[in-house]
């Protein structure tokens, strides 16, 4: 069943986006809707903007970290001595 046995489809306006790839993207929106700032380009996935000279920047993706590395911004290495000998401590029965 499409839109034709439905009867009239709602006004819709086509807005064009493009992204820092040049990539144009034409999104469709009910006349009333309320047009956002930017949208994710379905090429690349960069965020995309109405202004074609004036491109939104890509966002800054931080690299993968791993649960050590957390711990090693928070410790210093001295604390990371003291804690490990602490632990082989208790294993060893020292403590």
């Amino acid at each position: 069943m499409g839109e034709a046995e439905r009867g009239e489809s709602a006004p819709r306006n086509r807005i064009s986006f493009w992204c820092a790839n040049k990539h144009e993207t034409k999104p469709s929106f009910a006349a009333e809707a309320v047009i956002p700032e930017t949208w994710d380009c379905p090429r690349c996935g960069f965020p995309a903007g109405q202004d074609e000279d004036n491109p939104p920047a890509p966002s800054r993706n931080e690299p993968y970290k791993t649960h050590l590395a957390y711990v090693r911004e928070r410790r210093t290495d001295a604390d990371g001595e003291a804690i490990l000998a602490e632990a082989l401590a208790k294993l060893r029965g020292e403590i």
